[in-house]
This record gives C-alpha cells, structure tokens and sequence, in this order.
C-alpha cells in the first residue's frame, strides 16, 4: 500500500466527513484536481504554502484506492505529485491527524507511512 497525504483545514474535514467525501479546498477546485503530496514532500508543501497557519488535518490516503482518477504529475522542480480528478471517498481515507503550528508557524507531523 502506498500511502498519500492531503493537507486540509479542520472545519472543511469536518464537513467531508458529514457528506461522506472531499470535493477539495478553493485552491483545489481553481486547479482542477485534488493536491496531495507523498510523505518526503510534505514538509516542503507546509513550508510553501502553508505556514504559520492553524486548524489543520493530515488526511493519509491508500493511493490505489482511488483508481484512475489519480494521476502522477510535474510540478514543484518537476517532481511528480499524485493529484485526484474526482472526489476524495471516505472509504480510502486510511488516518486523520492534527497538525500542530508550532510558534514559528512550522508544523509538527507525525510519523508517517511511505
């Protein structure tokens, strides 16, 4: 199992888990697909574009769960990064964790999976 990260604020989880799936944040809808980084990226995805920032979850993902809508694409220095085209289902979520902000607006992560 290879395991993916979403980064996500804490009321829109909330709402997801009500609605049993994830349509993906703003930045999300404007670009078409939902981001998610593997674990070696996610300290620079929180630096870049989440820092200092507070009311966050870690949402860990099966990637072969979620079937062709997944898609391995360039971005940041042309590293490939899984992004979905579709909804997030529930049913794939295998963690939800908090992100704590520390003073300095980085962020603690916890122990993660490959």
């Amino acid at each position: 199992m290879r395991t993916i990260y979403k980064i996500c604020d804490a009321v829109a989880w909330r709402d997801a888990e009500q609605a049993g799936f994830y349509r993906g944040s703003a930045d999300d809808s404007r670009d078409g697909f939902i981001h998610f980084s593997t674990a070696p990226q996610l300290a620079g995805t929180l630096a870049r574009h989440y820092a200092g920032k507070t009311g966050l979850k870690l949402i860990a993902v099966e990637a072969a769960a979620l079937g062709d809508g997944l898609r391995w694409e360039p971005s940041r220095g042309g590293e490939l990064f899984p992004h979905l085209y579709g909804e997030l289902p529930l049913s794939a979520v295998t963690g939800v964790h908090d992100l704590v902000t520390r003073a300095d607006g980085s962020h603690l992560v916890p122990e993660l999976a490959p």
